[in-house]
């Protein structure tokens, strides 16, 4: 057991290392942004490619992740992880921007099914909804003190919060090297109920899996349309500093840390992981919106930090639901995971980009009425052996 607790926390500190050099960036956009002559549509494209990069990776990783091993993996995600920063930091043309936001969805579609995969290898079904919920706060840990110290460093110089997130994916990388070791396969995975006989693609399709990803997508298609326009909203509809949009983000992260931590592990087995997709969903819907309504400092801040909450909760519950039903696939899925993820990314920050250039709300309008759709879908969403039993009581 205490083994077990050194290696995920070995894993979760790589996470956290990852994210707060994602977070890092956050509050300078809007200056790169200004300094480069982006338009709102360009940052939109340049957050997509990100997204495509990973949707065209994910699918063959999640592969690899089960053929070559877990930790090979993470490790070269997060070399290349680094390099992505490094080129942008140094990028001064559009051109190597976009490069860079590509080594940067390939990052990111190595190192998240293999932290998952590894999870699942080093947990028995009943402990990992509580390391799937650690891992997503360590996720928006990262995200905590990133903008934070981004939004400092940005005051030395707007490139330099690149460079130290590139020098902080190399201590990962440094650490994984040493300290994490290739887990053996979880025998209990093996026991789970999968789908047999059918390839791959075609399994994608299988209602336990598909109604799933597709609220992966719905969800991260909305999400991505909001966060990624975030920080210029708040810059361009109330002139807030780097700072200003850092102290948002970080609040928010703090309170989603805190009910991942304390209460995710409670709420699924209050309401299932169904349950809470469904009723966080409803949450975000709703709060969304409000962030169009209100114009204060105050509000703006308030309505931010309680809509991460939202968001924060509905990933790891479909992680959990997802790894659950995975039986001896934790890669293929944890794959499958990212590609529909990183679908909703191309497509969001797209769409979000152009809505964007139209009307400063009208990314927040498009966020609000996709998660309306996820908690439609989520309605007729049942779990695989609440699904059994209805059919078998209706041949008896």
């Amino acid at each position: 057991m205490e083994k077990q607790n050194v290696t995920l926390f070995i894993l979760l500190a790589n996470l956290f290392i990852a994210f707060l050099g994602i977070g890092l960036v956050i509050p300078v956009t809007p200056t790169i942004m200004n300094e480069l002559h982006l338009s709102g549509t360009i940052v939109g494209y340049m957050v997509a490619a990100f997204a495509l990069t990973q949707l065209i990776v994910s699918p063959i990783s999640g592969q690899w992740v089960d053929k070559f091993g877990r930790k090979k993996m993470i490790i070269i995600g997060l070399i290349i992880f680094s390099l992505s920063e490094f080129l942008f930091g140094i990028g001064q043309h559009v051109e190597l921007l976009f490069v860079s936001r590509m080594l940067g969805g390939v990052s990111a579609a190595f190192i998240m099914p293999g932290v998952t995969a590894f999870i699942a290898d080093i947990t028995t079904l009943n402990t990992r909804a509580k390391a799937l919920g650690y891992m997503s706060a360590s996720i928006s840990t990262g995200f905590i003190v990133g903008p934070g110290v981004g939004g400092f460093l940005a005051e030395i110089g707007t490139r330099l919060p690149f460079f130290f997130a590139a020098g902080l994916a190399l201590v990962a990388t440094v650490f994984s090297l040493v300290a994490l070791r290739e887990p053996q396969r979880n025998p209990e995975n093996e026991e789970v109920k999968i789908v047999k006989g059918q390839g791959r693609l075609k399994r994608i399709f299988v209602p336990m899996y598909f109604i799933a990803f597709l609220i992966l997508f719905i969800s991260s298609f909305g999400l991505s349309a909001f966060e990624s326009f975030f920080s210029l909203f708040a810059d361009h509809k109330f002139a807030f500093t780097p700072k200003d949009i850092a102290i948002m983000i970080t609040g928010g992260a703090i309170l989603g840390v805190i009910v991942q931590v304390a209460l995710f592990e409670r709420l699924t087995k209050w309401f299932g992981e169904i349950g809470v997709v469904r009723y966080s969903l409803i949450f975000s819907t709703i709060i969304v919106f409000l962030l169009t309504i209100v114009n204060s400092y105050y509000m703006v801040l308030l309505v931010t930090m309680v809509t991460f909450v939202g968001f924060d909760l509905i990933r790891p519950a479909l992680t959990t639901y997802l790894s659950r039903i995975a039986g001896n696939e934790q890669g293929f899925v944890g794959g499958m995971n990212s590609m529909f993820t990183s679908l909703g990314n191309v497509f969001g920050p797209i769409v979000g980009g152009i809505l964007f250039d139209i009307n400063l709300n009208y990314p927040f309008y498009f966020a609000a009425l996709f998660s309306a759709v996820g908690v439609a879908i989520t309605l007729a969403w049942k779990h695989p052996h609440q699904r059994e039993e209805k059919e078998l009581s209706s041949q008896t």
